[in-house]
């Protein structure tokens, strides 16, 4: 697949489900099965690039017209597993979610309201026809969500210092989905046993639900994708956020509140830079 451009786009992170093939029924099946033997599979970065261009022409092209036929592809136990694009779909709900972070003078300079009516009605048509649809790839910008840690293992973390195509470092973490499910449901029982419903709490419940709609031998990925440029080399190679969120969860259950206090004081230290550059931006 031809790339769109060289230049490498960041500040997002991306948590993702691989599922066997098994999961999926004919003929999408068989498309994958093809699809995972091609020599030329695609990263992270010639997804968003992708993306990215549709932005360009005037009106813009917030939805592709088209859903897309790619996914990434890993193996796990020498069993096959895909990660679908699903960005049309993709495209819709971060559509949704635009009123959230931009004011609206500033959202109708970036996509102008006569684009936005027009996605959100062909969105809510194409929801009645497909009401069972569901995303294989969440994505965040300027942050890794703290409810995402909970599903991983500071064990499970992968770094390295040039592993993608361009050079970049590779941050990210890998867990089954068993395991996965199981964490959250232990996140959860300390969480509303220490504290009253809330962001952090909600957050979880929305992951846990999404996590059970997967096959129960897929695998999940927490991807730092395009962060790793927004955290210093030495910053990053430190980053161990995972670790403390599950040390801030066993303070917690433990009665520790001093201990999950300075467990989550770490990571709001930790991320600060991030968020700087975010305003800064």
């Amino acid at each position: 697949m031809p790339k769109v451009s060289s230049v490498t786009v960041p500040y997002a992170a991306y948590l993702r489900v691989y599922e066997p093939l098994a999961a999926f029924p004919e003929p999408e099946r068989a498309h994958w099965t093809r699809y995972a033997r091609r020599p030329d599979l695609p990263s992270y970065q010639d997804e968003l690039r992708r993306s990215l261009a549709d932005l360009l022409p005037t009106p813009p092209v917030p939805v592709p017209v088209h859903e897309s036929g790619d996914a990434f592809v890993t193996e796990v136990d020498g069993v096959v597993c895909v990660c679908p694009w699903r960005t049309r779909l993709r495209s819709w709900q971060a559509l949704a979610e635009l009123p959230e972070d931009f004011p609206e003078p500033v959202l109708d300079a970036l996509l102008p309201p006569v684009v936005r009516r027009q996605s959100a009605q062909d969105y809510e048509r194409w929801r009645e026809a497909n009401p069972d649809a569901r995303p294989w790839i969440r994505t965040a910008t300027w942050q890794v969500p703290i409810n995402w840690f909970v599903l991983v293992s500071d064990e499970e973390r992968e770094y390295g210092k040039g592993g993608e195509g361009d050079g970049a470092p590779v941050l990210r973490y890998r867990t089954p989905m068993v395991q996965a499910r199981r964490r959250v449901a232990r996140g959860l029982r300390a969480l509303k046993e220490a504290m009253d419903e809330g962001p952090l709490i909600d957050g979880l419940v929305d992951v846990g639900r999404w996590l059970e709609e997967f096959h129960p031998r897929s695998l999940v990925e927490l991807d730092y994708g395009g962060l790793v440029h927004a955290l210093p080399a030495g910053e990053l190679e430190g980053d161990h956020s995972a670790a403390d969120v599950a040390e801030g969860i066993e303070a917690l259950r433990s009665g520790d509140g001093a201990a999950a206090g300075a467990a989550y004081g770490r990571l709001v230290e930790r991320w600060r830079s991030v968020r700087d550059r975010r305003s800064a931006n």
